[in-house]
């Protein structure tokens, strides 16, 4: 029987044979991790789910194992990975693809001044981009596909120009991937809350089918923090939805705003694991001990935090945060547009950053590092402690294949994603 190609299964019940799964860490006498063990292994998927894990042989230099397997006969649909890496599929967790210039002519960012300067440039972009905003959208979700994500945060647009066509129309271009792609929304006040009156266009878009309840700089756009957010905080609370704020206020105002987003949650045990800052610049400013102390109070009320690993400015400090357990999570941001040319949509890429940034050299921190594509240390291959937790018999069957030997060498090189499958279906 001759195996079928790797993104070729239409169908999402087959014989995924030859794979290459991590096994654990190779250690040296003072107990560090110098290497990463890998296995040969079939798997079986049926609707969609990973129904059996089989063994076959240690990977060696001479090559793929020879032995077979009984149940690659019994399978009309044979997928040989031919040592491929299996690697969980990414999220993309803080994404704009509403407003996207993606898809179009190439067009730079605009050189401005303020975030005002910005909201005034917006109000005359927006009813340009609408008319295609859903076709725009539909191909950033297949880039980020093509990038081996299969999950994405969304926000979008709420302002008086486009009114709720921005979200209207992402709904659209998200729904046609539905059987393909999973997602978040949260509904953003680009042009401010209170500066554009925007409280009611929130609350009825709350009343849609979102997740999370956006802020912008509460400060400096809207002139009062406390009202501000307070406003998104209710509509979060009287409408069940989490809170997603773009915070790039300095000190000493964005530490502030910290503060009472702390307080609130503190209140209200609704909003705990429900709410995040992204951005949150002015963490990378904070002494030691304010950081810490702030730190240890987002992980003990579930508040977490969203970067896109931004090169050029101060570094967020990630590693101070993932020691306190804070939930740290990344995004592309922009693709391409009125703020920025940059987005690759590849959340490889952003492990690949924080990599470089934090000097995760070593085979161990690269291997962690993975978590910042996965957006979920619960899927990586191995723990902490270098058991192997994934794949598992039940879990659905998205995965990446890639040409890499271990989840290190696929963060230190990016490597292209060869095959991305979701629900066993083969998208890419």
């Amino acid at each position: 029987m001759s195996p079928t190609r790797l993104n070729s299964i239409t169908n999402n019940d087959f014989l995924l044979s030859n794979v290459r799964l991590e096994t654990g860490f190779v250690y040296d006498e003072q107990q560090q991790v110098i290497a990463t063990q890998t296995a040969i292994f079939d798997i079986i998927v049926t609707n969609g789910i990973i129904q059996q894990i089989t063994k076959k042989a240690a990977i060696s230099s001479a090559g793929l194992p020879n032995n077979s397997n009984d149940d690659l006969q019994k399978h009309s649909n044979n997928v040989d990975a031919n040592g491929l890496l299996m690697l969980p599929t990414f999220q993309d967790m803080h994404i704009h693809i509403d407003k996207t210039y993606y898809g179009g002519v190439w067009q730079a960012a605009p050189w401005t001044g303020s975030i005002k300067d910005m909201i005034s440039l917006e109000e005359k972009l927006i009813p340009k981009l609408l008319p295609n905003s859903q076709h725009r959208a539909e191909l950033a979700i297949e880039l980020m596909q093509s990038h081996g994500s299969t999950f994405a945060r969304c926000h979008c647009n709420v302002d008086p120009v486009s009114g709720l066509k921005s979200l209207e129309h992402l709904l659209l271009a998200l729904d046609n991937y539905k059987d393909r792609f999973n997602w978040e929304i949260a509904a953003f006040p680009q042009h401010g809350i209170l500066y554009s009156q925007s409280e009611s266009l929130l609350r009825e878009a709350a009343q849609m089918d979102i997740d999370f309840i956006g802020g912008l700089d509460p400060t400096i756009v809207d002139g009062d923090a406390k009202k501000s957010l307070d406003i998104m905080f209710d509509i979060a609370l009287d409408y069940d939805k989490g809170v997603d704020i773009h915070l790039h206020e300095d000190l000493p105002s964005g530490k502030a705003v910290m503060e009472h987003m702390i307080k609130r949650v503190k209140e209200n045990q609704a909003l705990q694991g429900k709410t995040f800052i992204t951005h949150a610049y002015a963490l990378a400013m904070l002494p030691p001990l304010e950081l810490e102390h702030l730190a240890a109070e987002f992980a003990e009320y579930g508040i977490g935090i969203v970067t896109s690993v931004p090169i050029g400015q101060n570094a967020l400090p990630i590693p101070i945060l993932l020691k306190h357990q804070v939930q740290v999570l990344t995004g592309t941001d922009n693709l391409m547009d009125n703020f920025s040319p940059f987005g690759l949509g590849d959340m490889l890429q952003k492990a690949n950053l924080c990599a470089q940034l934090y000097g995760w050299t070593d085979e161990y921190r690269l291997n962690r590092a993975l978590q910042m594509a996965t957006n979920n240390k619960q899927t990586l291959p191995l723990n902490d402690q270098g058991q192997q937790v994934w794949p598992y018999v039940g879990a659905d069957a998205n995965f990446i294949l890639v040409k890499a030997c271990c989840s290190a060498e696929a963060v230190a090189r990016l490597p292209k994603r060869e095959a991305v499958y979701y629900q066993g279906r083969a998208i890419l």
